[in-house]
């Protein structure tokens, strides 16, 4: 798609706002306040990786202290 085909796409799905004034959606995407920005399975990972190495750290410093 050239450039000037894309300008008259975005006009005209933009042109009603120009009558509205001052009424116009700060956004035209839909707002979904209840999907979390990471996956769960991503945090799931970051939990085991963190609390896995404080477990070994936890560990390894009971077997030197011995």
């Amino acid at each position: 798609m050239s450039a000037v085909q894309r300008m008259k796409v975005a006009n005209e799905r933009h042109s009603k706002t120009i009558t509205q004034r001052g009424h116009v959606q700060k956004t035209s995407r839909p707002v979904n306040e209840e999907k979390s920005p990471v996956g769960p399975w991503l945090l799931a990972l970051f939990v085991f990786v963190v609390c896995g190495s404080a477990i070994f750290q936890i560990i390894q410093s009971i077997r030197q202290g011995m």
